[in-house]
């Protein structure tokens, strides 16, 4: 931690980081000073080479008229002893609990402002879909090298998941954040959405991925903020999501033991979910 620390430091010059904490994700470590910014580390091979691109992309969102926050980047992109770095703004608000009831509302204008944007203004700064768990490998990868791993209980479900979603009428494609849930929507006290945070999965795609996503506030909520063919389309994309982990551990050469975890928790989730409503 220390060593983070002294890196916030060397951006951040004479800034004080009195109450700054840490916080780690998949790719990126984080040192968090309440009310002041955010300094990015980014951890993993991938996330260093990415990390231009992603700091740009919010700018390019900060350009817009858009009805939420979006952090700022207040650097350019450094190396500081090795790590590479960028600094960015600190957002009001903060996570909720899953299933915490929020106004749909919220939800419309937020999918409404993600759709309304012209993706040729973003050209060159989204990942493509399912860059996350393969990108256009994503079938494949899911079929024949995700399905293969889990326990045999569950592999007809999970293939059936996948083909489901292979088979699902095309869209147009608009802005996806792709994981709007917990920490990264920041809300007001009175539940209001201020800010959207953490914007490394943006990609052109189905809308309905981010309306999956929301059921983070509960199906109900979401239910009530998308047309019935988008929630349908959500129901489907869910089904694959507990599928993605293994996905990604393999496409990134995780040691076996970890896949096979991350196999273990999939597997618990598919029965967990073997009941959700099926694409009809």
């Amino acid at each position: 931690m220390t060593d983070l620390l002294d890196v916030a430091s060397a951006v951040l010059p004479g800034q004080s980081l009195h109450g700054a904490f840490v916080a780690h994700g998949g790719s990126h470590s984080a040192v968090v000073i309440p009310d002041v910014a955010v300094v990015r580390i980014a951890r993993k091979p991938t996330a260093v080479s990415l990390l231009p691109r992603r700091t740009e992309l919010l700018r390019r969102l900060n350009s817009m008229d858009l009805p939420f926050a979006v952090p700022v980047p207040l650097t350019e992109v450094v190396e500081v002893d090795g790590h590479t770095v960028v600094v960015l703004s600190w957002l009001p608000g903060s996570g909720l609990p899953r299933g915490t009831a929020v106004d749909p509302a919220e939800l419309v204008r937020l999918l409404d402002a993600l759709r309304g944007i012209d993706l040729a203004l973003l050209d060159g700064l989204l990942g493509e879909p399912h860059e996350y768990a393969g990108g256009s490998r994503w079938p494949s990868l899911m079929l024949d090298e995700v399905v293969p791993r889990l326990p045999a209980d569950v592999r007809s479900d999970a293939r059936r998941r996948i083909e489901d979603a292979l088979t699902l009428p095309a869209v147009t494609p608009s802005l996806v954040h792709n994981d709007l849930a917990g920490d990264n929507m920041h809300w007001s006290a009175d539940h209001r959405l201020v800010g959207v945070l953490d914007w490394d999965l943006a990609q052109p795609f189905d809308p309905a991925t981010d309306a999956a996503c929301l059921a983070w506030y509960g199906w109900e909520t979401v239910a009530s903020a998308v047309p019935a063919d988008t929630l349908r389309r959500a129901h489907t994309w869910y089904r694959t999501f507990g599928l993605e982990q293994v996905a990604f551990a393999v496409l990134n050469g995780e040691p076996e033991d970890s896949v096979a975890q991350r196999c273990a928790t999939a597997a618990a989730w598919l029965r967990r979910t073997a009941k959700f409503p099926s694409p009809s």
